[in-house]
């Protein structure tokens, strides 16, 4: 079902002296994204990121013109997730250039043009952002009419901290997983072509790939060669000052090996909600577990791709097994087809002899003091809105940002996080910042909504209550 986001008149704007020929009366992110940029195919996965960052486009250019109050802790989430998100890519989606590329570009140019050296390239400034807007201002791969008046000036040089390299091991985790979600996407339907069967790139592909290079220059300007690989690599040996040595001297020689890099330190997320994977599942069928009496055993999409980690095959759907202590909390019957919202990335354990890959949201009242925090009666199933689709992401609004792909027991995150998770007078389910104590400790406050491109997530009558 095509996604109908909110699109600010500065970017139909834009778009409109940009490329005439465009329908900007459009409203999916996507079909602009592809009609602005025909050569760009998206996957599924790439479609969702383009929706999700338009709409985080749309609160900061409404949060900038006042027409929404938002507190600066929630401002300054959005721009250290999106700088994080940029920290490792030319574009949005990596390379291909997008709608979101174009809306984050309308909705931060001038916030950006008004920060001072240290907000840009200081400790804790926004070195990616400021490249990316300089980026998609300039670059033939976006192919924008910025009037020079309205550009967001940029002095490469003048870089208050070099930004530090990135985590090889972090990265490569990352990369796995976008990897993962490239499969799902093909999984679903996508047709992949390998890269011996591609057919030779038209003059204008090449083009457009030589504009993508120009992202890695103009982040080398700023002290980031490709990749995020310190600039500085270490020369080849020298060759013999006289040349003379007889080639069967230097096979048998040794060769001096250089000398390895220092290895980058590792670059510690921030604590968020957005570290917790959580999709939309569908629970093809539960039943009561055979050794325990609390325990549902479910069945649920949840999205993977084929292969994927703690997954199995049923009856040609990717699944996850799932135990839930949900067994005289909600009826059986209850559970069976329902569309749900799962955390994806927690370490599975093993339950009674049955191994639970995942984690079923649900809402309760709050735990009274001397109560154990278990779920007591009466419990809901949190709902994502009407269409949506297993392994759609789900995140709360102002806390958007990439998932761990495992989180780490030892760190705690979800144990850490999960007290914020509530429910609203309106029944939505919500991300309370002030109730995490090390953020109410930064001073982050406010209710963030829990979505999914399509909408709002919900329980049926619980207020006030608490979700896990």
């Amino acid at each position: 079902m095509a996604a109908s986001v909110s699109i600010e008149p500065s970017v139909t704007s834009l778009l409109q002296k940009s490329f005439p020929s465009v329908d900007t009366t459009e409203s999916d992110p996507c079909k602009i994204s592809s009609s602005v940029y025909p050569d760009a195919h998206y996957t599924d996965a790439e479609k969702n990121d383009i929706n999700q960052w338009t709409i985080t486009a749309s609160h900061i250019s409404s949060a900038t013109s006042g027409s929404v109050t938002e507190d600066a802790a929630k401002t300054a989430a959005r721009f250290s997730s999106l700088n994080t998100h940029l920290a490792s890519r030319t574009t949005i989606l990596g390379s291909k250039p997008s709608l979101a590329d174009v809306a984050l570009f309308t909705a931060l140019s001038p916030i950006v043009s008004k920060w001072s050296a240290n907000e840009r390239t200081g400790e804790q400034g926004y070195h990616h952002i400021v490249r990316h807007i300089d980026f998609v201002q300039n670059s033939p791969l976006f192919g924008l009419k910025v009037a020079e008046e309205e550009k967001v000036a940029v002095d490469p040089n003048d870089v208050k901290v070099a930004i530090k390299p990135i985590d090889a091991k972090a990265e490569k985790e990352r990369k796995k997983k976008e990897k993962e979600a490239a499969t799902a996407a093909a999984a679903a339907g996508a047709t992949t072509t390998s890269a011996a069967d591609a057919p030779p790139k038209s003059k204008k592909e090449k083009v457009k790939d030589a504009a993508a290079s120009v992202g890695t220059a103009v982040a080398s300007a700023v002290g980031v060669g490709q990749a995020g690989t310190p600039k500085d690599s270490t020369a080849a040996p020298a060759a013999d000052e006289d040349g003379a040595k007889s080639q069967k001297t230097q096979k048998k020689e040794k060769k001096e090996k250089a000398p390895k890099p220092p290895k980058a330190a590792a670059v510690e997320k921030p604590l968020s909600p957005s570290l917790i994977d959580l999709r939309v599942g569908h629970i093809i069928k539960a039943v009561q577990h055979p050794n325990a009496d609390s325990l549902y055993v479910s069945t649920i999409a949840c999205g993977d791709a084929a292969g994927a980690d703690n997954t199995s095959d049923h009856e040609g759907t990717v699944v996850r097994t799932v135990c839930s202590g949900l067994n005289g909390l909600i009826p059986l019957e209850e559970m069976q087809g329902a569309k749900i919202v799962v955390v994806c990335n927690l370490k599975p354990v093993t339950m009674r002899g049955i191994k639970s890959a995942a984690m079923v949201l649900a809402a309760s009242p709050r735990p009274k003091e001397g109560e154990d925090g278990h779920h007591t009666t009466p419990v809901e199933l949190v709902r994502p809105p009407e269409g949506a689709e297993p392994g759609d992401r789900v995140y709360f609004e102002g806390w958007e940002g990439d998932p761990e792909p495992v989180l780490n027991p030892k760190k705690k995150v979800w144990e850490t996080v999960q007290p914020g998770f509530t429910t609203t007078d309106g029944l939505e389910v919500a991300f309370d910042a002030g109730a995490v104590e090390p953020l109410a400790k930064e001073g982050k406050s406010g209710l963030g909504v829990l979505k999914t491109k399509g909408g709002v997530c919900k329980v049926t009558t619980l207020q006030g209550a608490t979700v896990r």
